[in-house]
């Protein structure tokens, strides 16, 4: 615990990309040795980058009823592992916020996944973190993406971005809450209780 905290507090003084963020730097992560679920998603929002909670935001409580885990559960670090592909909230643009800043990725999650060796299941929450982490020739958009998570299952889950701006895929892809949402419960129960 003392590598993990020491690398804790080397993240939360990052300073690599502070003149790219207009609030400022705030990095919010949720490391623990004993995690057996990791969530990767895009970046903190502004009312995460106010809060310092990761997911602290409508699309976390959609998450949270996707995923079927209480709050406390949730939050639990020992349980949940939370590393967003940017760690600040990168502001925002035209049409929602930017995209997470692209020096957090290749800089820290190597160091932090190293910190959790009993992740049992990584969700990969919209395109920015299916980019990085799945094969060079996955599907180029998110929806066939998500539709072929077989691909990676078990070790990675892609699924879509939770946020209420999402709500029109939801309706258009009935399949995905139809389908993949109870197999998402069902492993995400699993990995909980192995731990």
């Amino acid at each position: 615990m003392d590598n993990l905290n020491e690398l804790l507090s080397e993240v939360r003084a990052c300073q690599l990309c502070e003149a790219d963020l207009p609030l400022g730097p705030s990095p919010v992560v949720s490391v623990h040795p004993k995690a057996r679920l990791l969530i990767i998603g895009q970046a903190p929002g502004s009312k995460v980058h106010a809060s310092g909670i990761p997911w602290d935001d409508q699309s976390g409580n959609t998450l949270r009823r996707w995923l079927d885990v209480s709050h406390e559960d949730f939050y639990d670090e020992t349980r949940v592992g939370i590393v967003p592909m940017g760690f600040c909230y990168p502001g925002r643009g035209v049409s929602g916020d930017l995209p997470p800043r692209p020096e957090c990725a290749p800089h820290w999650h190597k160091k932090l996944l190293d910190q959790m060796p009993g992740i049992g299941l990584t969700l990969l929450i919209g395109q920015y973190a299916q980019r990085y982490y799945l094969t060079p020739d996955r599907p180029r958009t998110v929806t066939d993406t998500v539709r072929q998570f077989a691909t990676w299952y078990p070790r990675f889950l892609p699924l879509p971005h939770p946020s209420p701006r999402n709500g029109y895929w939801l309706k258009r892809n009935p399949w995905f809450e139809r389908d993949l949402v109870p197999l998402l419960r069902i492993t995400v129960k699993r990995v909980l209780a192995s731990g």
